[in-house]
């Protein structure tokens, strides 16, 4: 018998896959959560061999969540299920020692056969998502430009960007400049567009 650790923010979808899984003869859920910060205290108390981890989560995303949980308990196999199917997130996920990456479209066997691979120490990972990570562009913009860029996108202005990060309005404008530039935007908003559907706003270090 598999051993699963569910974590899942959602509770109508956390209960779908529950039900879901409990149609597979060799798959028992043994605990299930919605926060990020509660997958690591939840896994070294049930001990399981595979982890489902949503990458947006309170607490803890579930890529942070994901490297904690490989540190701590490295036998624990995790397999990330998520919406935002990027293929920079996918890079980040391999980073994080994640074997298993699949979008929540993905049919039930081929979620119940990705964790068996997962607890057998191996990949699965959906064919189109590795297609497309090796094509995917690298990230241009550095991480001042990304915090610059992260809080224009939550409609933060450029005084309060400048007060944010503690520097200057005019260095503000020239961080915003660069990443419009990089990112061949049309304008700071365009950037914005571009830099979210690449994943390159939702990976890596957030401000604060």
């Amino acid at each position: 018998m598999i051993r699963v650790l569910l974590a899942e923010d959602m509770s109508m979808v956390r209960s779908a896959l529950i039900a879901l899984l409990a149609y597979e003869d060799d798959l028992e859920v043994v605990a299930d959560v919605g926060r990020g910060d509660l997958v690591v205290p939840t896994a070294l108390e049930v001990r399981p061999d595979v982890a489902i981890l949503d990458i947006d989560m309170p607490g803890l995303d579930g890529l942070r969540a994901a490297a904690e949980l490989h540190q701590k308990l490295p036998a624990c196999g995790t397999l990330v299920l998520t919406g935002l199917a990027r293929p920079a997130y996918l890079r980040s996920a391999l980073s994080a020692h994640v074997l298993g990456f699949l979008g929540k479209d993905a049919p039930a066997e081929e979620l119940a056969a990705a964790i068996r691979k997962v607890a057998a120490g191996e990949r699965a990972i959906a064919p189109e998502l590795a297609l497309a990570a090796l094509n995917v562009q690298e990230n241009p913009l550095t991480p001042r430009e990304l915090d610059t860029l992260r809080l224009a996108a939550e409609g933060s202005s450029v005084t309060e960007i400048a007060a944010r990060l503690f520097i200057s309005a005019g260095t503000v404008r020239n961080h915003l400049a660069a990443a419009v530039s990089k990112t061949g935007g049309r304008s700071r908003v365009d950037a914005v567009r571009i830099a979210e559907e690449m994943g390159w706003l939702s990976v890596g270090p957030r401000i604060g």
